[in-house]
């Protein structure tokens, strides 16, 4: 289970003076300081996928770093099966599987080496990463391109090489941002089966996404965020609820109704 409780986040603005027009307009900068995450709260718990929705600069990829112990909270709370991640992000750390918009992968290495080596920084025994490994090729259909450098694959090879590396240690908890962005339909559906299965064993996953038919297909809780707060944060179906006609609906409702 993960909870989190009025997460905020600011960052200095150094030069004020390249700031667009659209960001000089919003309503989250204040002086020098660009106020990413405001208030940010939501709960996932053992068994249950939670879908992450918000605009552009919502603030959705700011939370999931301070989720992931990459961001120190300026205020609020993460805990995860009761480690608090803010005073204990070594501990947190051996409990996330966070997957990135931007992680890549040491393009010398093949994909077997990549996801090894984080293994190994995961402090895993050979045998243990071996067995690992094979198991994640079953389940994310590595088996073909596993022991080809990884500087030759393709956004698909790279994308589930990387969600590979990123569970290898079998944590209790997994983050993945936009996991299924630039996919094509068949890689794709290989993530949401991946995530699917991770449901399944009780793990509690939280992925962001701009998708809704993957929110409807897999979530049983979504949050939204604008602005940086969180506007919206309750089941699945709760959300839509909220339109009688789509999710996207719903989204805008939420949206529109808190502006």
């Amino acid at each position: 289970m993960i909870e989190v409780n009025q997460l905020a986040k600011k960052f200095v603005i150094e030069n004020p003076k390249k700031l667009s027009e659209q960001e000089r307009q919003d309503p989250r900068l204040k002086g020098r300081f660009f106020h990413s995450v405001k208030s940010v709260s939501f709960q996932c718990n053992n068994g249950q996928v939670l879908g992450l929705l918000g605009p552009n600069g919502a603030g959705k990829t700011t939370t999931l770093r301070m989720l992931s112990t990459a961001l120190q909270p300026d205020a609020g709370s993460v805990v995860i099966n009761g480690v608090d991640v803010i005073d204990k992000p070594l501990a947190a750390r051996q409990k996330l599987g966070f997957l990135s918009g931007s992680t890549g992968l040491y393009g010398r290495l093949t994909g077997r080496e990549n996801i090894a080596y984080f293994g190994r920084l995961h402090g895993m025994a050979e045998e243990a990463i071996e067995a690992r490994i094979k198991e994640l090729a079953d389940l994310l259909d590595l088996h073909e391109y596993l022991d080809r450098r990884s500087e030759n694959f393709s956004t698909g090879m790279k994308q589930k090489t990387n969600i590979a590396r990123a569970v290898v240690h079998n944590p209790e908890v997994v983050i993945l941002d936009e996991p299924t962005t630039g996919l094509d339909i068949m890689a794709a559906q290989t993530v949401l089966n991946f995530i699917r299965g991770l449901k399944k064993q009780g793990v509690p996953v939280i992925f962001s996404t701009h998708h809704l038919e993957e929110v409807s297909e897999l979530c049983d809780r979504v949050t939204v965020i604008d602005q940086g707060e969180t506007r919206f944060s309750d089941t699945i179906e709760a959300f839509k609820g909220l339109s009688d006609t789509s999710l996207s609906d719903s989204f805008l409702t939420t949206i529109a109704r808190e502006a």
